[in-house]
This record gives C-alpha cells, sequence and structure tokens, in this order.
C-alpha cells in the first residue's frame, strides 16, 4: 500500500461556525478533517502533518515558500507516492502556482479545499480529500507538477481560478480547460501539459505590488510603489495588456530605476499581446522595456516575478524566466 502525505495549512475545509464570533472559523485538525471519512485507510497509508491554520487570505509569500521547501523535503521520501495539499480557495491558485514553479520531482503534489465548512449539510471538504487521494496514487498524475482538484475536476496550477465566491465549481481553467476528472474510483486525464515551468532558485523577492488598470488612472500609486522600496511591479492591464496614458510617466520611471514592470490584463480569459502601437499600448509598453505575463492572471503574474527575481536580476535573464513560452 502506497503512503500519501497530506499538509493541513487551515481555510473553509478546516472550518466550523463558532456561535459566539457569528461566523465560521478555522477549528479542526488534519486528523479531524481525515476523520469524516474512515474509510481512506483502505486506499493508502495517510500521513498528517499540520503545517498551519490559517484562512486563506492570511496566507503570505513566506508562508508559501516554507510551505515549498518541506514539501520538496518530503518528496525526497522514497516511500511518497504524492501530497495533497488542503488550504483556503481565496489564494489557493496563488500557492498552487508557487508551489509549482519550484516543483522538481515527478510525483503529483493536488491542492485542495472546500466551498462548505464543516458546520454545514453539505460540506464538501471529505469528497474532496478522497478525490485527491485517488489523484495522487494515480500512475498517469506523475511528471504534470501540482494541480488544483474541487468539485471533481483536476486543473493545472497555472490555469486554475476561482471564479465565483462561493459555487461548488467555482474552479475553473477558463483559458485551455481543465485537465481531467475524478469519477467515483477513477480517474480519467483529458489532456496532459506538455509545458510547464520551474524555476530554479533559494530565495524568493517579497517585495512585488499589483496595480490594476481602469478608466482615467493614472501613475501615483506606481510611484508610490517605486518610492518606498517595490522590487517589482505588475499591471493587470486593459484588454491586451494596454493602460491609459497618465500611468506611462510612473511606468517609465519604474524602468528607469532598475524595476522591473510585468503587464498582465485583468481580463479572464486571453493573453497580452503587443497588438496594438496607440500611446499606452502593449507595442508601447514592449518599446519601453515592459515584460509580459502572457495568460497569467496579475496575482499569478506577482508569483512568477517574485520567484524569477530570486533566481536573477539581470534583466535580460529575467525576460526569459518571464517570458518563457510555457503561458502564452
Amino acid at each position: 500500500m502506497q503512503t500519501v502525505l497530506f499538509f493541513f495549512t487551515g481555510g473553509t475545509i478546516s472550518m466550523k461556525h463558532d456561535a459566539l464570533r457569528g461566523g465560521a472559523v478555522p477549528a479542526l485538525s488534519g486528523d479531524e478533517i481525515l476523520a469524516h471519512d474512515p474509510e481512506l485507510a483502505q486506499l493508502a497509508r495517510v500521513e498528517v502533518i499540520d503545517f498551519a491554520r490559517l484562512a486563506g487570505p492570511q496566507m503570505t509569500p513566506q508562508h508559501m515558500w516554507d510551505l515549498s521547501e518541506q514539501i520538496r523535503e518530503q518528496l525526497e521520501r522514497p516511500e511518497i507516492a504524492g501530497i495533497v495539499v488542503t488550504h483556503g480557495t481565496d489564494t489557493l491558485e496563488e500557492t498552487a502556482f508557487f508551489l509549482d514553479l519550484r516543483h522538481h520531482s515527478s510525483k503529483p503534489v493536488i491542492v485542495i479545499g472546500a466551498m462548505r465548512n464543516a458546520s454545514e449539510l453539505s460540506y464538501d471538504g471529505p469528497a474532496n480529500i478522497r478525490a485527491a487521494l485517488r489523484v495522487a496514487l494515480d500512475p498517469a498524475s506523475r511528471e504534470q507538477g501540482v494541480f488544483v482538484l474541487l468539485n471533481e475536476t483536476i486543473h493545472a496550477a497555472a490555469y486554475a481560478t476561482k471564479m465565483d465566491t462561493q459555487a461548488i465549481e467555482t474552479f475553473q481553467s477558463p483559458v485551455f480547460g481543465p485537465l481531467g476528472i475524478v469519477d467515483k474510483d477513477r480517474v480519467y486525464f483529458a489532456r496532459t501539459l506538455k509545458l510547464r515551468q520551474a524555476i530554479a532558485t533559494q530565495s524568493f523577492e517579497p517585495h512585488i505590488d499589483l496595480f490594476q488598470m481602469y478608466s482615467g488612472a493614472d501613475g501615483r500609486f506606481i510611484d508610490y510603489a517605486r518610492e518606498t522600496g517595490a522590487r517589482g511591479l505588475v499591471i493587470e492591464g486593459t484588454g491586451r495588456g494596454n493602460v491609459p496614458p497618465l500611468t506611462l510617466p510612473a511606468i517609465q520611471r519604474a524602468i528607469d530605476a532598475g524595476i522591473p514592470v510585468l503587464i498582465s490584463t485583468r481580463c479572464a480569459q486571453g493573453r497580452v499581446l503587443d497588438t496594438y502601437a496607440y500611446e499606452g499600448s502593449g507595442r508601447d509598453l514592449r518599446n519601453r522595456g515592459v515584460l509580459f505575463a502572457g495568460s497569467l492572471s496579475g496575482p499569478k503574474a506577482r508569483i512568477l516575478l517574485m520567484l524569477a527575481l530570486g533566481a536573477t536580476r539581470d534583466p535580460q535573464e529575467l525576460r526569459q524566466l518571464i517570458e518563457a513560452g510555457q503561458y502564452f
């Protein structure tokens, strides 16, 4: 019987209703969560590490780094078939992508959560745990990095995103679609990843700020970020990756100061490209030295820039890491 290791970090999957506080709060340990499905022991040997008991918005990049370090260490154990990480859904996609960019093992890591807490009749945590266990044990899961799995749907970490504030099927892959499904006791992959990126780095850069563009936006906040120590900037542009002209002087000041600027799109689907050539367009930004994030969302582009800057500060090497092509 193979061994699957569970890292419990908190999130709704660990929550129960607290009458005194008037809502759901993290309350359950890993063992208490697994106890909802005692038949798991018939499928695999299960080990538990209670990493943290955090709500999704409380997760930080430092937590992500520490978690990735522990996962990398545990994956070296020959008896471990795969690892499952429970997480709050609000920032699950960021942590999953962070883990994926540091993942060099052939063994799978599956990041899951729940949309309903353990005090609700329709608690979905146990079903997601069982589905993740099956994916961790399935040979077809190997060599594909980190997955996001909720509602019996398997997503690649690079493309999964939370689309609805409360729906069970909230996680979707709007650009390329899911990789597969779990149907009862079977795992089905409709496709596999041909390309995925892993960054070899011994550190990360936490001081990366993210801005969303909107009609009439100017460069005040961009200037403030540069003046207060930002080491990188991510801008969620409109459409193909365009910005209002009033932001351009601040963007140029950041570039002139040696701060890398990465453009993504605020759209839910599609990728940024230098299709247009007017003032503030993608072509204008590329000519100024702005980097392009392909189809990555702003939060994921921030994660990519964090780890890429941990690996190199050389502008040409950084552009190669950022625009490697996997997210285009």
